[in-house]
């Protein structure tokens, strides 16, 4: 063997083992699995007909709102990397002392660290529940960024996030969906989010089951189809639970602005969003929260869930937080809290009521 040869076989086999180092420190999820679920035996089930209130918000990994980080700004600038141990701590107890206040039954959590560098490899979710009344006993999460080192400038160190469902009644099962990536070479993609939907089913004793899901689509996807993909592959879920006659209500981050809003959004702040919105797909197919009609309105800022950490923005200036939800399902009402959650995240909780259908009773 020459030593031309003998040096590109070295080469090979170094980077190689390079990408298997990579591919083993990084996250590769299952189209499909199944997600542990944390439930007391003993919990209560829902019950047909019950009313249920629902807190949906993206986190933010517990930074609060006093900082600029780095991709919070078009150009990567920001010069914040990572919240302080304080900041965190304070938002925590301030994200706990809210859900007490609104006492939801089942929360909708995204963005929630665990194992991160930024956070201090704390898991957020245990960290929260410990702060919680003990009748939040039932949770399940859904990892969508996992690494162990991200050689990323601003990051240097162990990335991990997760969608979270939080209920005061029993859960059945927890299944994870992988969604659609946003196109990139082999090595980045290896690194980057992993976006998902986790699917929790209820029981509801006098009935079948309730399907209540969460997720959190891409960023930073303009230009490409993948919101688009994303969006079908909700869209076709729930399609499937609507042939399966499963109630069900989707809650989440979508990063997306509602139908025709393009142009009520400021100049300034237009650069991650497409004139038309592929979430128009499920306004046009399912009953939203806001609806159509609020999100265009002169009350349109009575929905806004999204408070750019952008210091050009002095307030929430966009709707990017949403519910969709099956007909089986009666709004009893919904509201963006925007009062003591200004400080916990750059997004607002969408909170809502609904009524379960009611009891089928046999004929005899």
């Amino acid at each position: 063997m020459s030593v031309f040869n003998t040096r590109v076989l070295c080469l090979a086999v170094v980077l190689g083992g390079l990408f298997a180092a990579v591919w083993f420190s990084t996250f590769h999820p299952a189209k499909r699995q199944a997600e542990t679920v944390h439930c007391p035996a003993d919990t209560a089930s829902l019950q047909a007909g019950q009313s249920i209130k629902l807190y949906n918000q993206n986190v933010q990994f517990m930074a609060g709102k006093n900082y600029v980080f780095f991709y919070d700004l078009a150009d990567n600038t920001g010069p914040d990397e990572r919240p302080s141990t304080a900041d965190i701590k304070q938002s925590l107890h301030g994200l706990a002392s809210l859900i007490r206040q609104q006492d939801p039954d089942i929360i909708l959590l995204q963005e929630v660290d665990d194992g991160a560098k930024r956070t201090d490899y704390a898991d957020q979710l245990a960290q929260l529940l410990a702060l919680l009344p003990s009748d939040y006993a039932c949770h399940a999460s859904s990892v969508y960024w996992q690494a162990d080192y991200l050689p990323h400038p601003r990051i240097m160190g162990a990335v991990g996030t997760k969608l979270s469902i939080i209920s005061k009644y029993k859960i059945n099962s927890a299944t994870r969906h992988q969604l659609a990536l946003i196109p990139q070479d082999p090595v980045s993609q290896l690194f980057n989010f992993k976006r998902a939907m986790l699917d929790v089913r209820l029981a509801v004793h006098g009935a079948s089951e309730l399907a209540v899901l969460t997720t959190h689509l891409s960023a930073f996807a303009k230009g490409s189809d993948t919101l688009q993909q994303q969006v079908q592959q909700i869209d076709q879920h729930l399609q499937s639970l609507e042939q399966a006659q499963i109630p069900w209500l989707i809650g989440g981050d979508f990063n997306l602005l509602p139908p025709d809003a393009y142009f009520l959004l400021a100049e300034s702040q237009r650069a991650p969003h497409e004139i038309e919105s592929a979430i128009k797909t499920l306004y046009e197919n399912y009953r939203a929260i806001p609806s159509y009609q609020q999100s265009l309105s002169t009350q349109r800022a009575d929905w806004f869930s999204y408070f750019p950490n952008d210091p050009r923005v002095p307030a929430a200036d966009r709707t990017i937080d949403y519910y969709f939800y099956s007909p089986k399902l009666k709004l009893q009402h919904a509201f963006v809290e925007g009062q003591q959650s200004l400080t916990l995240s750059d997004h607002l909780p969408l909170i809502a009521r609904f009524s379960l259908p009611a009891a089928k009773h046999s004929r005899h």
